[in-house]
């Protein structure tokens, strides 16, 4: 029984790409509002606690739905059905990731939602008050919910990552393992906005973000791969 898969540095890698093209522009303004609170002090520890709220967020969706994806393969005693939920996942991975590029139309998926009145916001308007590092560890853990196109796509991955294990316990580590990934390629960029209050600079950004998708579009062929070779 193996708990390593091989999606993790795919992961990484994705996760950075969609860190310097998507979580610039949704997540960026909430780190730069972070940091200003700060004002002299030192940034270092409370968006590093930040950052590990929203990957200990991930890593728990992450787990959840690797637990889902093994569930549905303990369910799936016809083989036909497990093929068809692993070629459906990869499909919709796809489509997820050719929107995320904006190469198809998919709604507003992977838009900047925002909700005034939602319990996300509220939360952190309470906690963005504590003045203490301490706060910003609570603040990753509930920014970690937000809506977020290129999250949702990475848990179907987890979901497909628990498919493919042997057990329950391995499908949680290893929908655990893709997201915390996910998260970790992900910190580059928002360390850098919290350094930086005008990211006017980065002018490839749209590119970065388009090479996630076609990571993304990549994972979907592997699961439609791995669905049809069952």
């Amino acid at each position: 029984m193996s708990f390593i898969d091989p999606l993790y540095p795919v992961f990484l890698a994705t996760g950075f790409a969609v860190g310097f093209g998507h979580c610039i522009g949704m997540c960026g303004p909430i780190v730069v509002s972070l940091s200003l609170n700060l004002k002299d002090k030192n940034i270092l520890l409370p968006h590093l606690l930040y950052n590990s709220g929203r990957v200990v967020t991930y890593g728990v969706l992450g787990g959840v739905m690797g637990a889902t994806g093994s569930f549905t393969l303990v369910a799936a005693h016809i083989a036909e059905i497990q093929k068809g939920a692993m070629i459906f996942a990869g499909v919709l991975i796809i489509i997820m990731g050719l929107a995320m590029s904006g190469w198809i139309s998919f709604g507003q998926v992977f838009g900047n939602s925002y909700n005034p009145g939602g319990f996300i916001s509220k939360g952190f308007r309470r906690l963005s008050q504590i003045k203490s590092p301490a706060a910003y560890f609570p603040i990753g853990l509930l920014l970690g919910l937000l809506p977020c196109g290129p999250v949702y796509t990475a848990l179907l991955a987890a979901a497909g990552a628990g498919m493919e294990a042997a057990g329950t316990l391995e499908a949680i580590i290893k929908g655990m393992g893709v997201m915390i990934c996910f998260g970790l390629g992900t910190v580059p960029a928002l360390f850098l906005v919290a350094k930086l209050a005008d990211m006017g600079w980065l002018k490839k950004r749209e590119i970065i973000y388009r090479i996630g998708a076609v990571l993304m579009v990549a994972v979907g062929i592997y699961f439609i791969i791995k669905g049809i070779r069952y």
